[in-house]
């Protein structure tokens, strides 16, 4: 039977989150160790979201945005707003420092801020790789069509398409959206698999799933998931992760070691910083 997970609320900097992943019954699928909704949440005109200047370390994290938009900023010099369908991949490697804002353009007025953060975790091999930034706007991303449901490939590779953003590990994650009453298939050969419902039912092995719970299917099975017109899932895993995965705060890695170094780094102001936001730094709430 398919592995149910309940999110907790969380919030990130005062934006209401649901807190998909980690939990204690579940901590990753494939390499993807860490999964927010953030919203849906309407901000009154001068409002916004601000993520303060916070480090990682050993993963990889991908920001999605569904409505609304954000300014990326990092210790690399990159600034990018994204917007929606956007894949906004920051590589941490062995440190960088950034933050997420809402725009002085966007705050200016009411808008609907929702959207999803993952990370996935480097493999042993490439937590020391150099840090880097892409950013692959929607029209550059791959849409498969299947049975009424357009499938884009944000990362990584699935349903036949390959999306251009680089990747360390095998993965995939995929916007999957019914026009019309279809089912896809997700082939066991992909490794791990979850789906997370946000608009609409579907159904999976006969059960009908509903948005506010991640599904994490059974190992080594083909699993077909259905819906009708107007729902929209987020398809991801890959292959499980075999080494040790420690994590504290927004650092990733393979060793203990790692993470207590990173704890001191930014404890010393170590990290380099975030370029074109000089405001306050985040606090690791668990120091």
């Amino acid at each position: 039977m398919p592995q149910l997970v309940i999110p907790r609320a969380a919030d990130v900097d005062g934006l209401p989150v649901k807190r998909v992943l980690p939990r204690r019954e579940r901590r990753c699928v494939g390499p993807f160790c860490f999964l927010d909704e953030m919203g849906p949440v309407t901000l009154a005109a001068g409002e916004g979201m601000d993520v303060r200047p916070h480090p990682h370390i050993g993963l990889a994290t991908l920001t999605y945005l569904l409505s609304g938009e954000l300014v990326h900023r990092d210790s690399l010099g990159c600034t990018q707003t994204i917007v929606p369908g956007d894949v906004n991949w920051m590589t941490a490697g062995r440190g960088v420092t950034h933050s997420e804002r809402t725009g002085d353009a966007a705050r200016a007025r009411e808008f609907v801020m929702h959207g999803v953060q993952a990370w996935v975790a480097l493999p042993p091999e490439s937590e020391d790789a150099e840090p880097a930034f892409r950013h692959q706007e929607a029209a550059s991303l791959p849409v498969v069509e299947v049975d009424g449901v357009s499938l884009r490939v944000l990362v990584g590779e699935a349903f036949g398409a390959e999306s251009p953003v680089p990747v360390h590990t095998p993965l995939f994650y995929v916007d999957a959206v019914w026009s019309a009453p279809g089912e896809v298939v997700l082939d066991a050969a992909l490794g791990e698999r979850a789906l997370w419902p946000l608009a609409g039912a579907c159904r999976v092995g006969g059960e009908v799933r509903e948005p506010g719970a991640l599904v994490v299917l059974d190992d080594g099975e083909p699993a077909t998931v259905a819906a009708e017109a107007g729902a929209r899932v987020l398809l991801l895993g890959g292959a499980r992760r075999e080494a040790p995965l420690h994590m504290h705060w927004n650092y990733v890695a393979s060793s203990v070691e790692r993470i207590e170094a990173a704890k001191a780094r930014w404890a010393a102001d170590g990290f380099p910083r975030v370029v074109g936001d000089d405001g306050p730094r985040a606090v690791d709430p668990r120091a």
